[in-house]
């Protein structure tokens, strides 16, 4: 269960409140202002703030007053000309701020992105949840062969039950220890910032994590990537649906030129001139390395 039920009396609280403001409002993004959407078997993420819609994207690129005398089909234009150019800076007036709660493995992943703000829940001061990442069996897979950032198959029967027993007798261990370590009960008690360093990698933590619009959709064209782990793809699954819904022409453009587009090397586009004057050609005669022509393959067949 991600939220207690205070918690979700809080967001509920949060969300009946309504105020008079002259700033611009998404109507998609008032939607979704609070709410928890759950991800994983105990994490979740909301929206706790944003700035800016496509019209602030639009304002900035034109330096006007208001929203001008240009008509809406003119500013899906010009964000897909932005898009499409890689013109980033009007797309850093926009910014969202999320409260996620996630495994310390994926944030430890997710932290990799340095261009945002964060500030998450310290296990110096608090106490972490006994709450832990239990991968779901048909997301426990083998190390994949061919790639080794990367899984393969998923396993099976008696080695799934084995592997999914010590994950929850681990982590259950652990926290045991980690509670008797804090345990004042006639001790003094281990300093809780040394005590966590006891706690496994999929533990949850939580954060607040701020990022301009620029920077989330290079987040996202990574981390929603089919090639990306799963678990921290889960959270940009949900970021998606979130971003659409904010600013429906700029993730319009983002997914036709940046998430479901495809990147040309020198050589590949040398290749498809190639093919289409009627010439056969070969990973051995295409100038690219044997990994390289498998990617290509696995593209344009």
């Amino acid at each position: 269960m991600p939220l207690t039920p205070e918690q979700q009396q809080e967001i509920d609280a949060q969300r009946a409140e309504t105020r008079p403001t002259r700033r611009v409002v998404s109507e998609g993004m008032e939607a979704h202002l609070f709410t928890a959407h759950p991800v994983l078997d105990h994490g979740f993420l909301r929206v706790i703030d944003y700035m800016g819609d496509d019209a602030a994207i639009v304002q900035a690129a034109r330096v006007s007053y208001g929203r001008g005398t240009k008509s809406v089909q003119n500013d899906e234009g010009l964000i897909r000309y932005l898009m499409r150019h890689w013109h980033s800076t009007p797309f850093e007036m926009c910014e969202v701020k999320f409260h996620v709660k996630l495994p310390v493995f994926v944030a430890r992943q997710w932290i990799r992105h340095r261009t945002a703000n964060v500030n998450e829940y310290s296990a110096r001061y608090s106490i972490l949840d006994r709450e832990f990442y239990i991968p779901a069996p048909e997301h426990l897979a083998a190390q994949s062969t061919q790639n080794n950032q990367g899984r393969g198959e998923v396993l099976q029967g008696e080695e799934a039950a084995r592997v999914l027993d010590m994950l929850r007798q681990d982590a259950m261990r652990s926290y045991d220890h980690y509670e008797s370590m804090l345990s004042q009960d006639g001790q003094q008690g281990l300093a809780r910032e040394l005590a966590r360093m006891n706690l496994p990698a999929n533990i949850y933590t939580q954060w607040y994590w701020k990022v301009d619009l620029q920077n989330l959709l290079h987040f996202l064209r990574l981390r929603a990537d089919a090639h990306a782990q799963y678990e921290i793809r889960a959270y940009a699954d949900v970021m998606c649906r979130i971003v659409a819904d904010w600013v429906p022409y700029a993730f319009g453009a983002f997914r036709d030129y940046r998430m479901d587009a495809v990147s040309l090397s020198a050589q590949a586009v040398a290749v498809l001139r190639r093919r289409l004057a009627g010439e056969t050609v070969t990973q051995e005669s295409s100038g690219m390395s044997a990994r390289e022509w498998r990617e290509f393959e696995a593209v344009w067949g």
